[in-house]
């Protein structure tokens, strides 16, 4: 388990254990890149990555670089450690994000808003990206206020 940190949820694995469908995204979390795949049939781009478009069902997709900054859609502060070696984490603000230029609800991600007093994060803030080499072969993104 890595080393735990006020405000940052740890990571208990050393690399992603992708399949096929995942892979792409974890690969590219390594290089520092955010990325999604968008469905080659509607070009709704699927956040977490999924083996069917939700919109057409469609199979095929490419991967495509997603901006690293958007929107607070919605958060929660947890203050109570889900075990007790996670005590120091907490509070920690677990938040959805809405990335720019996308289409909504299918590039919102669950991520870990880091380097910020939780008492002033709001549904709105602006937020940006950042990636936490956890190991050689993975990278976790995780937000940050703008």
């Amino acid at each position: 388990m890595s080393e735990i940190k006020p405000g940052v949820y740890p990571v208990p694995m050393t690399d992603p254990h992708a399949d096929a469908t995942t892979q792409p995204f974890w690969d590219a979390a390594l290089e520092g890149r955010l990325v999604g795949p968008r469905c080659t049939n509607c070009t709704t781009v699927i956040l977490p990555p999924q083996p069917r478009c939700f919109v057409c069902q469609n199979t095929v997709f490419e991967y495509v670089d997603l901006p690293g900054v958007g929107t607070v859609y919605s958060f929660t502060v947890v203050r109570h450690p889900l075990a007790p070696h996670l005590r120091e984490a907490v509070p920690y603000v677990s938040a959805i994000i809405e990335l720019d230029g996308t289409q909504g609800a299918g590039a919102r991600m669950l991520a870990n808003l880091i380097d910020v007093d939780p008492e002033t994060v709001f549904i709105g803030d602006r937020v940006r990206v950042l990636f936490d080499k956890v190991s050689d072969t993975f990278a976790v993104p995780r937000f940050t206020k703008n």
